[in-house]
């Protein structure tokens, strides 16, 4: 396919305080292997040299553009004046300390010209606070519908590529829940299917402080994002024990394989 063809990505990377992580996860951007994209970086009022080195990448590319909140607002308020930013048909995100592999775009549009997918996702690498690699991969099922979804959150941020109109639809904000995991929750509600590259075309970093790096936070916000989609105290209940067993499973794995590397 000619990278024309597909359309503009939007890629949305909200930054705060972000310097020690951003240009991994920049330089990730501008080594993809699909080149029609616009990358737009938000930054959150960043007390450190973020913006700088936004503005030396952007100086560079012009595929690159800063945009500046006037006030801090945090990460979701953040990634909706991104979307209002944004030119392209389809939304990608990245977190500003997470990375993608260069043939992450590429392959989930040829999935999506197979499929006519309106959300896509891929599997996961790991690594650490301080980058260094995890050994351990996150699978990615071929498809996920919204009550496999209900069970697990196999689709992470930072591996998500959705037409925009959708993403704009159900984009949601709120505090004490996984805006994100409610977005695609939402998404899915209505029917669509979400496909995913098995390939660990994400590398996941893992920090202490994240929402996911707390387990009995992320417990709480997760129960939360259940209530937020419509379901009634029995059903949430149903899922969140569903969702407690999947991620004891997944976190055993991955404690295990840190440990392994130390």
């Amino acid at each position: 396919m000619l990278h024309g063809e597909f359309g503009l990505v939007s890629i949305i990377m909200a930054a705060y305080n972000a310097e020690k992580t951003i240009e991994l996860a920049i330089e990730s951007v501008l080594n993809q292997t699909y080149s029609n994209f616009e990358l737009l970086v938000i930054n959150d009022c960043s007390k450190d040299g973020t913006a700088k080195l936004v503005e030396d990448f952007s100086a560079k590319d012009n595929r690159v553009r800063l945009i500046s909140n006037e006030k801090n607002s945090g990460v979701s308020f953040t990634r909706k004046h991104g979307l209002e930013e944004a030119n392209g048909s389809w939304i990608a995100i990245l977190d500003s300390d997470d990375a993608w592999a260069p043939e992450k775009l590429e392959k989930q549009i040829e999935l999506q010209n197979r499929t006519n997918a309106d959300l896509l996702f891929t599997g996961s690498a790991f690594m650490d606070s301080e980058g260094r690699p995890i050994d351990w991969y996150l699978h990615a099922p071929a498809e996920a519908t919204y009550r496999q979804l209900l069970k697990q959150n196999v689709l992470s941020n930072s591996s998500a590529l959705v037409r925009k109109e959708l993403y704009a639809k159900h984009y949601a904000v709120g505090d004490g829940m996984h805006e994100d995991f409610a977005i695609w929750l939402s998404i899915l509600k209505e029917g669509k299917k979400a496909y995913g590259v098995d390939e660990p075309l994400l590398i996941y970093r893992i920090a202490k402080s994240s929402k996911s790096g707390n387990k009995i936070k992320a417990a709480k916000m997760n129960w939360n994002t259940y209530r937020y989609v419509g379901l009634n105290v029995v059903e949430a209940a149903y899922y969140e024990a569903w969702y407690m067993f999947k991620n004891v499973m997944k976190y055993a794995n991955l404690k295990f394989s840190v440990e392994g590397t130390e």
